[in-house]
């Protein structure tokens, strides 16, 4: 009986257990709260981001079951309370409303709502009544404007992410002033503009912070490096954020620190190596600077290192070789200096190594690259020597991509590449390495998808083995060698998207079977400065379906023009042999961005559709050819034309009225035509105008000023040379080129108008000789009236232009004195003033401009002394010849019984040897005398210096194209210009 009853009681106890402990059902009135929350939205299907899993969580609620087992949702169980929900990635689509019924789950504990889309949705008032929250998560959902202050009552917080909400403008110190428990902060892409608190650095439960690119500005806490439990610190890609290092504590726990692409500098700390925690550590593109310091031989748990882009000098301690778990070393873009460090070649969990951009020298051990993990090897940029045929491989390495651009190597390439089975990229582009490459070396790299030899002098051997199959190449890239041929193996290359032969040596036709080389892929393709004479059976629309950029310019392509694919977007064949019209299918290739045909036999008619290009349009060159007719009127509101150049042709007419529509419009060259008009005064509604030749033409009339206060205010040369204009000079427009009157550009950071892709260039007289630009300096800035029938006085309001370089009054019926104002141009390197009346003394202030390099006063009715210091000493007596009233050095003509000042000694001595004359050349073309101008200097320089050292317009080409490739892998991103 006893245990009977015993028994019964055990089973009533443990009957009350199972009744106790039954889940809560759910709550009828959060029921209709979800329900209603989930009818205020649309379901797109779709996601504003990445994730493992996503489909419309909501669409299961079925409001005849219990809430509790609806998905995303959980309750507690012994309430019927949701205490949680979960509807990230659900394809939710709509607005929250501070009226939510969201806002009735008063006891919601977690929320996540990220990876929605909310348009804009404020956070607003209404999530401040969810009081129990400790996690928040609204990330990447598409929340906007200003975080209501009441959201910092939510005082539970543990873990806050409103990361990549673009719009969101949240006030920092406002959000976070309540929120000290805090152990996950989250913020990345939110646009918070403001300092970071120093409060912060009192959030001793912080565990990880992340601020990436978020407009921080001034400088960051240096509590925050301390603060006991942080073990993620993420502030990178805010440039205007400064701040340095502290003395960091042995106790640190921080095991991720990414300060990337800000304004930290200073020295990094010895103590740097008590955070023996460390897995990551990411401070490139910051003002680091000193050594690498050698106590990151404690941070043995490192596995990603990142200094690139600092101003670290000295050698690679040694102590980098402790760092056995190491797996990405960058290091590129320092000033480190030494061979490179053979333990390298130890860490043998390396898989990315990235040296380049610093002064490195000697050998490449042979052991670099029988690291087993090894995948990424960049040492580009450096100065590094030697022979490559020691190198040496194992065909099981899973060495995947290889670049040595830009050292001093030698010799030839060797074969024993081709053990690199896994290779997919091998640049070994701007060396020294000659001889002749086999093609069928690259038959067993199956992976090779990139190979760049540019910038050598490699010759390459063609020929194919029968039934021999080639790697399927994307980038291809063999610019500046000794090529003669076609490569061979491109053939069956139906996967190319970049194709780079430029400057070879490569002679005959572009063969018939290239037109199926990258067909369907084909975005880049690079065949200028060759021998080419033709197009083997040229198709009527060249074939490549997805081409963007197409450049045959510098060749001797004869014949019609090749019209470009419809895809195309740059487009060159100038300085050829073509000739023909151009032909009306040009007008179907309506995505042309940069189209230059310029240097060659073409003839006919524009075609009027090229007006009506100008919409999408920004370069359109057709000069020096022979084109006839007028010029297309049909230029239209909204175009993007930001060069025209019609020079050098056989065009008559007026300048088109519509031009005015070319808002955008920064150089305008018809020179050398037969235009027959008055001086188009309209064209100084173009507020970006910069370049405007007109000479040569047979224009006539006066040039003053009309309608607008700030005509061609951008204005930098203007050349009406060689017309019939009439009347003063335009005085009223001295006032207004503003561009011309700013001295204050550095000219330690010269700039070239135009584009990553296309370079303004501009022909200036010079002493009647044409000088041509083949890039514009921005810091140039030119005025030619020469050769027409002004009259009157040369106006003193020339004085203002203070940043002219060049000015040419030459050839005209000028009367009166040279004003004194001119002193007052003090950049200027030219002064033509030639074939005038002018009459009266040479102003003394003309001895103040230090840079002259030319001058011309010749031909007029000048007297007395010539000034005598500076530049004038330099000036031969041509400059002054035809004015009977001068006298003094350097004319034969005394002045009264002053001791005339004697030339100054010869620059050159007999018996200089050719080295010492060559640097003397170089020398004096840059400086001219006392200096005659970082301009006409430096481009008689580059004329004389590039004939000497070729390898410097390699070098620079060779720069600009890496760091293009850098850029993007595809030209096809084009068009840009920056």
């Amino acid at each position: 009986m006893g245990s009977s009853l015993s028994y019964l009681l055990f089973l009533l106890s443990l009957f009350h257990i199972i009744i106790t402990c039954e889940p809560h059902p759910c709550l009828h009135h959060q029921s209709s709260a979800l329900l209603h929350f989930k009818r205020s939205f649309s379901i797109t299907g779709s996601t504003s981001c990445y994730c493992a899993y996503t489909y419309p969580k909501v669409e299961s609620w079925n409001p005849d079951t219990d809430c509790c087992f609806w998905e995303g949702v959980t309750c507690d169980i012994a309430t019927g309370h949701v205490i949680g929900l979960d509807l990230s990635c659900t394809w939710l689509y709509g607005s929250i409303h501070s009226n939510s019924t969201l806002f009735h789950l008063r006891h919601l504990q977690t929320l996540n709502l990220a990876c929605n889309d909310f348009k804009n949705s404020h956070i607003s008032y209404g999530f401040h009544r969810l009081t129990s929250l400790t996690h928040l998560n609204l990330s990447t959902s598409g929340f906007s404007g200003r975080i209501a202050s009441q959201i910092s009552r939510l005082t539970k917080l543990i873990s806050l992410d409103l990361s990549s909400n673009y719009q969101l403008k949240p006030s920092l110190g406002k959000l976070l002033q309540r929120l000290a428990n805090l152990r996950e902060l989250k913020l990345d892409r939110v646009n918070i503009s403001s300092v970071v608190p120093n409060f912060l650095g009192n959030f001793s439960s912080l565990t990880s912070l992340s601020l990436f690119d978020c407009n921080l500005f001034g400088e960051f806490p240096t509590s925050i490096f301390l603060l006991p439990n942080l073990q993620t610190l993420v502030v990178g890609h805010n440039p205007n954020l400064a701040g340095y290092f502290p003395e960091f504590h042995s106790d640190s726990s921080l095991r991720l620190l990414d300060l990337s692409e800000t304004k930290f500098f200073g020295k990094l700390p010895n103590s740097i190596g008590n955070l023996k925690l460390l897995n990551q550590l990411a401070l490139s593109d910051c003002n680091f600077s000193g050594s690498i310091p050698y106590s990151l031989w404690n941070l043995t748990q490192l596995v990603i290192l990142d200094l690139s882009n600092n101003k670290f000098n000295g050698r690679i301690p040694s102590s980098l070789s402790n760092l056995t778990r190491i797996e990405s070393l960058s290091l590129e873009y320092n000033q480190l200096t030494g061979p490179l460090p053979s333990y390298v070649s130890q860490l043998s969990n390396l898989t990315c190594i990235n040296l380049s951009g610093n002064s490195l020298g000697g050998e490449i051990p042979a052991s670099l690259f029988t690291l087993p993990s090894l995948r990424d090897l960049d040492l580009s940029e450096n100065k590094l020597t030697g022979s490559l045929n020691e190198f040496q491989s194992s065909s099981v390495l899973p060495l995947e991509e290889i670049n040595l651009w830009g050292n001093e190597l030698h010799g030839p390439i060797p074969r024993s590449f081709s053990k690199l089975k896994n290779l997919r990229s091998l640049d070994l582009s701007l060396n020294k390495l000659s001889g002749t490459v086999e093609s069928d070396m690259f038959l067993m790299l199956k992976n090779l998808t990139r190979l760049c030899l540019s910038y050598n002098s490699l010759s390459l051997i063609t020929t194919v083995r029968l039934n021999s199959t080639f790697p399927k190449f994307q980038w291809l890239s063999f610019s500046s060698n000794m090529i003669s041929e076609f490569p061979d193996f491109l053939r069956n290359q139906n996967k190319l998207e970049y194709l780079d032969l430029s400057n070879n040596k490569i002679h005959g036709q572009i063969p018939k079977w290239m037109w199926n080389v990258g067909k369907e892929t084909l975005s880049y393709m690079n065949l200028s400065h060759n021998f080419l004479q033709g197009l083997e059976e040229p198709p009527t629309i060249l074939p490549w379906g997805r081409l963007n950029f197409l450049d045959l310019h510098s060749n001797q392509l004869q014949g019609p023009f090749p019209v470009p694919p419809l895809s195309t977007t740059y487009f060159s064949v100038s300085s050829n042999n073509l000739t023909g019209e151009i032909p009306p299918l040009i007008c179907k290739v309506s995505s042309l961005y940069i189209l230059d045909l310029s240097n060659n036999h073409m003839s006919g008619l524009i075609p009027q559709c090229m007006g009506g290009f100008s919409n999408v349009i920004s370069v359109l060159n057709l000069g020096r050819n022979r084109f006839r007719g007028t010029i297309p009127p049909t230029f239209t509101n909204g175009s993007n034309l930001r060069t025209l150049d019609f020079s050098n042709n056989q065009l008559r007419g007026r300048v088109p009225r519509s031009l005015v529509n070319c808002k955008k419009l920064e150089v305008l060259d018809l020179g050398n035509n037969q235009l027959n008009d008055t001086f188009p005064f309209w064209l100084e509604r173009l507020p970006e105008l910069q370049v405007l030749t007109l000479r040569s033409n047979k224009l006539h009339g006066t040039v003053e000023r009309h309608r607008t206060d700030y005509a061609f205010s951008k204005l930098r040369i203007i050349d009406l040379s060689y017309n019939e204009f009439t009347g003063d000079l335009p005085s009223t427009y001295f006032l207004s080129w503003s561009a011309m009157m700013m001295s204050s550009e550095k000219e330690s950071q010269l700039k070239y108008m135009g584009g990553v892709y296309y370079q303004n260039s501009v022909i200036v007289m010079n002493k009647g000789q044409e000088m041509k630009f083949l890039k514009i300096l921005t810091i140039f800035t030119a005025i030619d009236l020469s050769n027409n029938k002004f009259q009157g006085e040369i106006p003193k309001s020339i004085g203002n232009l203070k940043s002219l370089r060049a000015l040419n009054f030459s050839h005209n019926s000028l009367t009166g004195h040279i004003p004194s104002s001119l002193g007052n141009l003090t950049k200027l390197e030219s002064l033509d003033l030639s074939q005038n009346k002018l009459s009266g003394e040479i102003p003394q202030q003309l001895t103040n401009l230090t840079f002259l390099a030319v001058l011309n006063l010749s031909r007029n009715h000048l007297m007395g002394r010539i000034p005598q210091g500076q530049q004038f000493e330099t000036f031969s007596y041509t400059s002054y010849d035809g004015n009977s009233g001068l006298c003094g050095y350097p004319l034969s003509e005394k002045c009264g019984n002053v001791k005339d000042v004697q030339p100054p000694p010869s620059t050159f001595q007999k018996g200089q040897d050719s080295e010492g004359m060559r640097k003397a050349i170089e020398w004096k073309a840059v400086l001219m005398g006392y200096g005659c101008g970082v301009v006409i200097g430096a481009v008689i320089g580059y004329i004389i210096i590039g004939r000497q050292n070729g390898w410097l317009v390699k070098t620079t080409e060779a720069t600009l194209s890496k760091r293009n490739k850098k850029r993007s892998n595809k030209i096809g991103d084009m068009p840009r210009q920056r």
